[in-house]
């Protein structure tokens, strides 16, 4: 059978060098995807030469699931018959669409997530990036192996793929989450819940460059308190559990029941550990 049709979509909004460092990984393979298509979300400087670029607007939150969709949309319309989604912060490694490949002609009906290590601040030679180490929080088989997970909750979207089918199967990402958060452990489950198995892809290695980030992000504080109001209500519990811990620590936040609420500003803090 000829090879699969694969298209590489990526959500921007800034992070142009970091855009820049994933073409180069894209092209170090020798051959690029077939089609490579970036979203621009309210971002009208961007150009990206060899790729399909749509332009999304965006209201205060970043409509990051919505912004995947259209990207998918597109690269299906466009004859894509497999997708590969990598975060804009991810260089691709060598092998990472030739390990896709090979795993979504073994596993169609499959939703394959690759290892991704986290880079330290610089900027790294392409030829040094598979020195480091995986993200231990998460699976990394070797090349060449495909590890089934029973743990649909780690699905992370900053490097997966799936065939057409299996995209459409699942629905995409639910564009009622806006902003930082919850979309894709929201995804990972409607996959499992579709009956789509989950696989982690040895070999399919990316790398995310290194930006500033608080922690935990109290700049996303008010999306991630309201996509975890939506997840909670779908899903019977609260997602990114160890930030919203943080926040209580810090007297951000607080449990009314079973929903967590912004404290006012004022209001008494956090009660010591143990004396509730």
């Amino acid at each position: 059978a000829p090879p699969m049709r694969i298209a590489v979509v990526t959500v921007c909004h800034g992070r142009h060098e970091h855009l820049a460092r994933q073409t180069d990984g894209l092209l170090a393979g020798g051959t690029g995807p077939a089609l490579r298509v970036v979203v621009a979300v309210d971002d009208p400087g961007v150009t990206v030469p060899g790729a399909d670029v749509v332009h999304l607007p965006a209201g205060s939150r970043l409509p990051v699931a919505r912004a995947r969709n259209v990207g998918a949309a597109h690269a299906l319309a466009a004859g894509a018959q497999a997708l590969v989604f990598l975060d804009v912060d991810v260089v691709p490694g060598e092998q990472l669409l030739t390990r896709y490949a090979d795993a979504l002609d073994r596993a169609p009906e499959a939703l394959l997530s690759g290892p991704v290590s986290y880079l330290p601040p610089g900027r790294h030679a392409l030829g040094d990036l598979p020195a480091f180490p995986p993200h231990p929080a998460r699976p990394a088989p070797p090349p060449g192996v495909l590890l089934p997970s029973d743990r649909p909750e780690l699905f992370w979207s900053l490097s997966f793929a799936l065939t057409a089918a299996t995209w459409q199967r699942v629905g995409g990402f639910d564009e009622a989450y806006e902003g930082y958060g919850a979309e894709d452990t929201d995804f990972g489950l409607r996959a499992a819940a579709a009956g789509v198995p989950l696989f982690w892809v040895g070999g399919a290695a990316g790398y995310h460059q290194h930006h500033p980030v608080s922690s935990p992000p109290v700049e996303h504080l008010d999306d991630i308190l309201t996509n975890g109001r939506i997840f909670f209500r779908r899903w019977g519990f609260w997602p990114m559990a160890g930030w919203l811990a943080a926040f209580e620590e810090r007297g951000l936040v607080r449990r009314e029941g079973e929903v967590w609420v912004r404290r006012a500003a004022g209001a008494p803090g956090p009660v010591a550990r143990g004396a509730r």
